[in-house]
């Protein structure tokens, strides 16, 4: 039995390009390795398909630093990297630790603790700062939005929750339910009560853009539904938009915390995708000068190598002693703590932060630069070795460069550079830290040949 659900273009293509496309057949057309012809065919045999992953678009035998490496032996420079990848892949520090810690103590079940699994909460409550000195671990990303909803529900008392039109905090049941991506909950009948959507801090094609291109009107739409729904316990939502690069101004920001210690609204974080140094602060919100009630990080958090994530909050919300709010096999994981410590050392001493604030100012030149050159280039945004580069078939309009798009990314895969495109027409930056600045300038002129190939 089956049953027939659509979505629009659109919404298909809001997370990440998809593999259905005409694009993606002529694409996978074009292999001709044996090897990975075979391995494409049992991948597709074996795996349920799913849009975006399965099926696939390579098949790939190695990675390592800032290159993936496919079964025929190409490699290409990964900008994608499921934002696992801010040390890019199999660094020595992390491999070090990592195999250390399965000689000492490779499982730690739940009732008990371990030195390795401490020694990573503490160095977190440091790197966060502030007030956020509590942390509870999980297999990944989306567990740890759970745990913060339960917690938000616990602490205040109040279910509802704020979100973000256009957001992604995980893909179960309760992550799409505050997740504002359409093509995640198509199908999926009812979700989680007591969810309301408000519309993202957009400049560049926002809901209701301004002449200054200010954005603090977005938090206000936050006040407005707090006041007239009643019973919200927390605002959810990325401090950066990860997919398609949006940048709210640091009053926005400022604004949304004043709303939320107002109302008695719970601030959560969501720093999943973003965490971990790439926009130069170790987490985005230091960006902003605010400090979430709840910080959900993950992804590079294991350093590419081991899942696993972490909820961070403060000692006052340490109340729910009587509740599991978790309780994950994995919760304290030696290895996924040693991958994550080795994480954070290796970002400290390699002083990748100040790299990451260096390169986003080179990044921004050279891309504003290709804007000036190009006028299918309608805006760039980004911060730290997070950007988006979004194409438009006209400036005035802002009509989207779908087909271009798809263009830019297949002929940038052909020339050794792998990322992915977002709501369609945004290409989506975002190299390894440790990326050297001359192959970041080989990365941006590979993107600049095949935009310029398009713009003919």
């Amino acid at each position: 039995m089956s049953v027939s659900h659509t979505l629009s273009d659109q919404s298909l293509r809001s997370e990440g390009d998809t593999n259905i496309t005409p694009a993606r057949e002529t694409w996978k057309n074009a292999i001709s390795d044996p090897k990975t012809q075979q391995m494409l065919a049992q991948d597709s045999q074996y795996f349920l398909h799913q849009a975006m992953s399965t099926p696939c678009l390579d098949a790939l035998t190695g990675a390592n630093g800032i290159y993936i490496e496919d079964a025929a032996g190409k490699k290409y420079m990964d900008f994608h990297g499921n934002n696992v990848h801010q040390l890019g892949y199999g660094h020595p520090h992390v491999l070090n630790k990592i195999q250390q810690q399965l000689v000492e103590l490779p499982f730690s079940p739940r009732r008990f603790t371990n030195q390795t699994a401490i020694d990573c909460a503490k160095k977190l409550t440091e790197i966060a700062g502030g007030d956020l000195n509590r942390v509870l671990f999980a297999p990944g990303g989306t567990s740890v939005v759970g745990m913060a909803l339960k917690l938000a529900r616990y602490i205040t008392g109040n279910y509802k929750v704020v979100s973000l039109w256009d957001s992604f905090h995980g893909a179960s049941l309760d992550a799409i339910s505050v997740g504002g991506e359409a093509c995640f909950r198509e199908g999926m009948g009812p979700l989680m009560a007591g969810v309301e959507r408000i519309p993202p801090a957009v400049s560049y094609r926002g809901a209701f853009p301004t002449q200054d291109g200010s954005d603090v009107h977005y938090a206000d739409y936050l006040e407005y539904v707090i006041e007239k729904e009643g019973g919200i316990g927390a605002f959810i939502a990325e401090g950066i938009r990860n997919t398609d690069v949006q940048v709210p101004s640091k009053a926005y920001w400022q604004r949304i915390r004043e709303i939320c210690d107002k109302h008695n609204v719970l601030l959560i974080i969501d720093d999943i995708p973003n965490g971990m140094g790439r926009s130069g602060n170790w987490f985005t919100y230091q960006e902003f000068g605010i400090e979430p009630d709840i910080l959900c990080i993950g992804k590079g958090l294991g350093g590419g190598v081991v899942p696993i994530a972490a909820m961070i909050t403060k000692d006052q919300y340490n109340t729910a002693s009587h509740v599991s709010l978790g309780h994950y096999t994995h919760e304290k994981s030696p290895i996924g703590c040693a991958a994550a410590l080795a994480t954070i050392e290796a970002i400290e001493q390699e002083n990748l932060l100040a790299k990451v604030k260096a390169d986003e100012a080179y990044m921004r030149d050279r891309l504003e630069a290709m804007k000036q050159r190009y006028p299918i280039i309608g805006d760039v945004r980004g911060v730290g070795l997070l950007w988006g580069v979004e194409l438009v078939t006209c400036r005035e309009s802002k009509e989207r460069a779908l087909k271009q798009a798809e263009q830019v990314m297949y002929r940038c895969l052909e020339l050794g550079m792998s990322f992915k495109v977002s709501q369609g027409n945004v290409l989506q930056l975002s190299p390894p830290l440790i990326i050297e600045r001359e192959d970041l300038d080989k990365a941006l002129a590979i993107v600049e040949q095949a935009i310029g190939e398009v713009s003919l």
